[in-house]
This record gives structure tokens, sequence and C-alpha cells, in this order.
């Protein structure tokens, strides 16, 4: 592995990392010497995601690193569904530590980037100090989960739209791409998303075949593949926002039997955007959990 930098910046920065024949976009923050503490957003965000956690982690002495996932924001966008396996996923968070010269690292994902997470930790356990996830289930056990229980099924009706081919482009990206506006604005507390986080965001959506990478990371779903190998050895910490539209408080209680060492931790007001509306609980629990 690579020998890592001397010095990291205490204030967040940004630089693009080659990762494996792609190329990374990430925000970094904190001491090159402290843990790599990797955090990982969900659809249809970017690194921008985490802008609430990313100094007081810094702060905490952890070596911060958001990316853009491969798809998103400022990050190569393979084309084809297959580019976005969860396993070529994961591999894009090893090889960023690999890129980074840590051969361990502390992971955070939130949507799917915590199916990311869960997937980086089920493959590659050496690799895994702690994890820590936010309102995503570990996708062994999402798909049993909604054929046990129409309700969750129901909240995840927009999943099978996504397979379609160009329809859910043209209407992600109609009006502005009001849709995907109005999917964060709708599911979350009022104010949570402003209008310059909805510009920034828009700003991203409208790159040339963004949308449609985004969706292929939903499309390749149905692609094969193997279930973790056992449980989830790191310790891993769950923080779940009970007024997720999307995705039911059992998925998280499902989740956890596939631990060998995990917690929960549920908010009562905090919908799915948890990080964004619980900036200070949740930073107080990442860091107690990460930096221990």
């Amino acid at each position: 592995m690579r020998e890592r930098a001397v010095t990291t910046s205490p204030e967040p920065a940004t630089r693009r990392i080659p990762v494996r024949g792609l190329t990374l976009h990430v925000t970094e923050a904190g001491p090159a010497d402290g843990p790599l503490t990797v955090l990982l957003h969900g659809f249809p965000e970017t690194c921008r995601s985490w802008k609430r956690q990313i100094g007081p982690l810094a702060a905490a002495g952890l070596h911060v690193v958001a990316p853009d996932q491969r798809g998103y924001g400022e990050s190569s966008r393979p084309e084809g569904v297959s580019a976005y396996h969860l396993d070529r996923l994961a591999d894009d968070v090893i090889g960023l530590s690999d890129a980074l010269g840590s051969d361990r690292l502390r992971l955070v994902g939130h949507d799917w980037g915590g199916l990311v997470a869960w997937q980086v930790a089920a493959r590659f356990p050496e690799r895994i100090d702690r994890l820590a996830i936010l309102n995503a289930p570990h996708p062994d056990v999402f798909g049993a989960y909604a054929r046990r229980h129409p309700s969750q099924a129901l909240r995840s009706f927009y999943v099978g739209f996504f397979q379609l081919p160009g329809l859910p482009e043209a209407l992600l990206r109609a009006g502005d791409c009001a849709a995907l506006k109005r999917a964060l604005t709708a599911s979350s507390r009022p104010g949570t998303f402003g209008p310059d986080d909805l510009a920034a965001y828009a700003a991203t959506w409208r790159r040339p075949g963004a949308i449609t990478a985004m969706l292929n990371w939903y499309r390749a779903l149905r692609l094969p593949r193997d279930p973790a190998p056992g449980p989830i050895r790191p310790p891993v910490l769950v923080l779940w926002g009970e007024r997720d539209t999307a995705l039911e408080r059992g998925l998280a209680v499902e989740s956890l039997r596939l631990c060998a060492q995990g917690s929960v931790r549920y908010f009562p007001q905090a919908t799915h955007w948890l990080q964004h509306e619980e900036p200070e609980a949740v930073n107080a629990a990442l860091i107690g959990f990460l930096a221990a």
C-alpha cells in the first residue's frame, strides 16, 4: 500500500483520487494520522450529505473522507447496470482505502451508502474496525422482510418503477429535477433541505448520464449476488430515524440479527434524513462510537 500523506487540512478540502480505474471526488478533513473514517452517502445525494458531520468528526481526531460514490457528483460514471453491482460498490470503498494507504478503516453509511457499508463489512471484515449505519437495512434482510410485511413492500414501490427503461429518467429530469427535489423535501422535516441544498444537488443531477447512473444502483439489485458468508464481525452501531417514510423500523431489528455485536439507537422525531435533522445527536453518537 502507498504511504499515507503526512498532513491533511484541518478544514474540509476536496480532491480527486484514482481508484481501480475510476476517479472518486472526495471531501477530506482531519489529521492524516487519525483513524481513516469513510462516510458513504445515499440516493439522491452526494458527499454534501455529510456537511454537518465532516467537521465535528475531524475535530474529534478522525481522518474523514466522504466520497461522491460512483455515478454521483464529480466522480466517474461508468456505463451499464452491471457497473453498479453491490460488490463493485463495496470494492470502491476498499480501493479508496488502499489509495489512501490505510489497511483498516471505520465506515459510516446512510441509505444506499449504508447498504454498501454493510456489504463491505460482510466481504472484508478484516479491513473494518467499526461500522455505523444510518437508516439502511442489511442487504440480505430487505427482500424477505418486504415479503413478510406488505406495508414495507408498498413503501418500496418506487424500486420497481426504477427498473423501467427510460421512463424514470424522463420523470426525474422534468421541471429541473422537480421530482427529486420533492422526494427530499416531502420526506423530511420542514426546512431540512434549503434552497442552497436543492440547487447544489440539482446541479449534479443535470450532469450528463447522472440520473441514469443513480438509477442503475437500483437496477443492479436484480443481478445475482452471494449472501453474506456469516455474521457481520466488526462492532456495529445503527442509528434510525423512526419517521422514515421509505424504510420501517423493523428493518433495523432484522439487520442487527446478522451482527456478532451490534446496537441500535432510535430517533423518534427524525425521518430518513437523520444526519441532517439531528446533527448534534448524530455527531455525538458517531464520535462516541468511532473515536473510542
